[in-house]
């Protein structure tokens, strides 16, 4: 008969304390609160069991508290290490299913007790084996030097107990035995709480976990007349190994700072490997030859909750046999009636947590492992109007939508919203978290009875201001836009009208003002009367800014600048006396360059003459012609000088003016 390794480790493993689940908040950045109780007795240990990702969370937000007095004097928890790594540091066979026999066997020579019943015997293992028996099929057996020097051969199967002398081996099969554990459960990790209080203590454990996020959705029922009312579901899944059983459950909207510290994980620093020059033994050098230098290198109540697997598919209702005629008007007149929101019991109250709101349960919650629920949490009246809301401009259609005031004085967490109206579904919609007091606006379906057309004019530009100083001259010109909506409503009422006009950078609302902005578009109310078609224009300006070095304007360009109405009378009178001394400038470059052109055409005619003369002096009897040569030679070089003297005046007038100009461009202020 095997002895099995398993059937010792009950009374080689102390049991420990449970710490039951009382308290659970859930938030919506993936973590949850948890809060254990249970009582301790001397001497006990809690133990608190987690998956191994939990345990940079728990290591980071574990605390404590011993009521009555006491206290805890340190907690222990099982190490990041593998457990093949842990099992190589014990001196035991590592295997499934290990029969007592083969371990004794792997300790030859340890010191053992065995009791057989008032019978105790001790000694020193020499072997330990299992053998085939005709009689019961296998038989294990070990084999010990007795302290009277005896050798003997016992049966372990009639052995009541089983003990090693040595208290250090004695402990570290304790060690062995938790860590087979641990290795048939590789993903739960346990957090132990030691106590040395004499008496029987009641000790709270409090700490954050890895949780899936906790959703909300709403339902929004409009009667036939006043207030709607907003109904609020809790949707939350317990993921965790355990049940929730009557717990105090508490949900916590708004995101806190949170982060994953590892702290599980041992960590190591990579310290420097540093040696005395005499601890290490000469290295060869080679060294270089000379080349000419110096070589160098949750449940229960109306509606309590709505509960299912957390991974189940929800089942379809089989199809209803056909009604007959009477069953089926009936059926029609229950659907005439008025939708009504759902009976609802809720238990839950709402407050400030900072900058949180937290909902907490007034009535405990139960929800089973793997499983997940559906709470209520809210159901009041709100203030809400219906209006149309148009968007986007790829549709010709605004959208049927509601502006919700929330006074319900508590935050509503942000989630879907389904619409009733009119006894009936209405659509679907998505909604921000919102304060108390705040409000938001909800589209929810497509009005067909509103078509909505948009045309875009551009207007000229328009100089608005003009500035100089330190010899620039900047304007800015304003370019106006101008979008108008054509609004038909072909439907027999009137209907209010949220239009959005998105915020433009360096865009203002002219002559208008909007009725509400958001951080992204300017929202206005247009009241659109029954069957009925209206304009609405949306004007807007944009200021573009230029800047130029008055030095190198034109006359021409720095002329309109001169004549613009948005220029005061002193910065036009300025501005002309600069205008002025730059035509002076421009008349003094056309004389400059006249003279040039004189210039070179008299030197073309010279040179012309000197060939005449070169070919003449060749040839007798031509002596008049030359001399006729000779004289317009004389006359062209007094035009000559005439010319360059005229051109050296027009340089420095020039130059004079374009002094007077830089001086009065410097002064140039307004």
């Amino acid at each position: 008969m095997r002895t099995w390794i398993c059937l010792v480790f009950g009374a080689a493993t102390l049991m420990a304390a449970e710490l039951n689940v009382k308290r659970v908040v859930l938030f919506k950045h993936g973590v949850g609160f948890f809060e254990r109780q249970g009582e301790l007795g001397p001497g006990e240990s809690a133990r608190l069991d987690f998956k191994s990702e939990e345990m940079d969370d728990v290591l980071k937000s574990l605390t404590v508290n011993v009521q009555g007095g006491g206290a805890i004097t340190g907690l222990r928890y099982d190490s990041s290490i593998p457990v093949q790594d842990k099992l190589a540091e014990l001196p035991f066979p590592t295997g499934e299913r290990l029969p007592l026999s083969t371990l004794l066997d792997h300790l030859r020579g340890s010191h053992l007790e065995m009791k057989f019943g008032a019978q105790t015997v001790t000694g020193t293992i020499v072997s330990s084996r299992l053998t085939a028996a005709k009689d019961s099929g296998e038989r294990e057996t070990v084999t010990l030097l007795t302290n009277e020097g005896d050798i003997r051969v016992l049966d372990l199967s009639a052995a009541t107990s089983v003990r090693f002398l040595d208290a250090k081996l004695q402990l570290q099969f304790k060690d062995y035995l938790a860590t087979m554990l641990q290795a048939r459960s590789r993903e739960r990790r346990s957090v132990y709480i030691d106590s040395t209080d004499a008496g029987r203590r009641n000790i709270q454990a409090t700490y954050m976990a890895p949780m899936p996020v906790w959703k909300s959705s709403y339902r929004l029922v409009f009667p036939a007349s006043g207030d709607p009312t907003l109904e609020g579901w809790a949707i939350i899944d317990n993921t965790t190994a355990e049940d929730w059983t009557n717990v105090r459950l508490a949900l916590v909207s708004g995101r806190p700072i949170s982060f994953i510290s590892r702290l599980y994980e041992p960590k190591y620093v990579q310290r420097e490997v540093v040696e005395l020059a005499e601890e290490s033994a000469a290295k060869p050098q080679v060294h270089a030859g000379v080349v000419g230098g110096v070589p160098g290198g949750a449940p229960g109540g109306v509606i309590g909750g709505i509960i299912g697997g957390a991974r189940g598919k929800a089942m379809a209702a089989p199809p209803a046999p056909a009604m007959a005629g009477r069953e089926m008007l009936a059926d029609m007149a229950e659907a005439r009636a008025e939708f009504a929101p759902s009976n609802l019991n809720v238990a839950t109250e709402g407050r400030e947590a900072g900058e949180l709101f937290e909902y907490a349960f007034s009535q405990p919650v139960t929800v089973r492992r793997g499983q997940s629920a559906m709470l209520p949490f809210l159901q009041q009246k709100v203030s809400a109007r219906k209006l149309l809301i148009y968007s986007d401009e790829s549709s010709v259609h605004p959208r049927s939508a509601a502006e919700i005031t929330n006074n319900t004085g508590k935050t509503l967490d942000g989630g879907p919203l389904t619409i009733y109206d009119a006894n009936t579904y209405a659509g679907e919609a998505l909604m921000e978290t919102t304060k108390a007091t705040d409000k938001r606006l909800i589209s929810y379906a497509v009005d067909l009875g509103t078509r909505i057309s948009t045309v875009f004019e551009s207007n000229e530009r328009a100089v608005r201001e003009i500035k100089a100083t330190r010899g620039f001259l900047t304007t800015r010109t304003a370019v106006r836009e101008t979008k108008t909506f054509t609004i038909k409503n072909v439907d027999a009422r009137a209907k209010t009208l949220i239009i959005e006009h998105p915020v433009r950078p360096g865009y203002t609302l002219v002559a208008m003002k909007e009725t509400e902005k958001t951080p992204t578009a300017y929202r206005f109310q247009v009241n659109v009367p029954a069957s009925a078609e209206m304009k609405f224009p949306i004007e807007e300006e944009r200021l573009i800014e230029q800047t130029n070095s008055i030095t190198s304007l034109t006359p021409d360009f720095l002329g309109q600048f001169v004549s613009n109405r948005a220029l005061s009378a002193a910065a036009r009178q300025q501005l002309q006396t600069v205008l002025d001394k730059k035509r002076e400038v421009v008349e003094a470059m056309r004389g400059e360059q006249d003279a040039g052109k004189q210039i070179e055409e008299l030197f073309r005619d010279q040179q012309r003459i000197r060939e005449n003369l070169s070919a003449l002096n060749r040839v007798t009897g031509q002596q008049e012609q030359v001399q006729r040569y000779s004289r317009e030679l004389s006359d062209q070089e007094a035009k000559l000088s005439a010319l360059r003297d005229q051109q050296s005046q027009l340089r420095k007038r020039r130059a004079a003016l374009e002094s007077e100009i830089a001086a009065l461009i410097e002064k140039l202020e307004f």
